[in-house]
C-alpha cells in the first residue's frame, strides 16, 4: 500500500497516535509475532500509515514507543505495590505473580519485543531500555524478598535468578500458540486458561519461596 503523506493542512484524528499503538499491539498479540506491517495497521486502525512517520519517524520508531508505553505502566504498577503499606511480603509477592500474569495475557509479546529492541539498538538505547524497565523491576524484587527474609516468611532466594524464574514462566507460556495449537489442539489463550495458569504459577513459586 502506498502512504499519503501527512500535509499540515489535513485534519489528524483525535486520539490517532494512541490509536496506532492500540491496533499495533493488537496486531502482535493475535498474530503472536513481534513485527507489523504499515499496510496492515493501516487497515485495522482505519488511519493513514503516513501517521506513523508524522507521529514516530519510522516503524522502529512506532516500536519503541510501544515498549515504552507497556513498560510504563508496569513499572509504576510494581513501584507502587512494593510502597503500598500495611501489606505483608506474602500478599505483595502473590499480588504481584498475579499481575504479571495478566499482564503477559495481555501484552504476550512484551519480553521478545524487548530483546528485540535491545538487541536492534545502539549501546545507548539499549541501556536506556535496562535501565527504565528491566533494572526497575530487579531492584523491586530485591525489597520484596528482602522484605520476606526479614519477616521470616521467605528463604533466602537470589533476586536475579527469581526474576528470570518469572519472566521465563509467563514469557514461555504466552508465546506458546504453536505448541497449544500442535500439541493440545488449542489454538487460543482464553481467559479460562490464563486463571489456570495463573493459579498454577502462583502455586509453584510461593511454594519455592516460602520459608515454611
Amino acid at each position: 500500500m502506498k502512504e499519503r503523506s501527512v500535509s499540515a493542512a489535513e485534519a489528524v484524528p483525535p486520539g490517532a497516535r494512541a490509536m496506532l499503538l492500540d491496533t499495533a499491539s493488537a496486531i502482535m498479540r493475535d498474530g503472536d509475532v513481534i513485527d507489523i506491517s504499515l499496510s496492515e495497521l493501516s487497515l485495522r486502525s482505519g488511519l493513514n500509515s503516513a501517521l506513523v512517520k508524522y507521529y514516530f519517524g519510522n516503524k522502529a520508531g512506532l516500536l519503541k514507543a510501544l515498549l515504552d508505553r507497556d513498560w510504563e505502566a508496569i513499572v509504576a504498577s510494581v513501584d507502587a505495590l512494593v510502597a503500598k503499606d500495611g501489606w505483608e511480603p506474602e500478599a505483595k509477592l502473590r499480588r504481584h505473580l498475579w499481575k504479571v500474569v495478566d499482564t503477559f495475557y495481555e501484552v504476550p509479546y512484551l519480553n521478545r519485543l524487548t530483546m528485540r529492541m535491545v538487541r536492534e539498538s545502539d549501546d545507548t538505547e539499549a541501556r536506556r531500555i535496562a535501565d527504565c524497565y528491566l533494572s526497575p523491576i530487579y531492584r523491586a524484587y530485591e525489597q520484596l524478598i528482602g522484605d520476606g527474609v526479614r519477616a521470616g516468611v521467605f528463604r533466602e532466594i537470589d533476586p536475579q535468578l527469581f526474576y528470570f524464574t518469572v519472566t521465563g514462566a509467563v514469557d514461555r507460556f504466552f508465546s506458546a500458540r504453536l505448541v497449544l495449537k500442535h500439541c493440545f489442539d488449542q489454538d487460543t489463550l482464553t481467559e479460562e486458561l490464563r486463571d489456570r495458569y495463573r493459579e498454577h504459577t502462583i502455586d509453584i513459586i510461593m511454594a519455592g519461596i516460602l520459608a515454611r
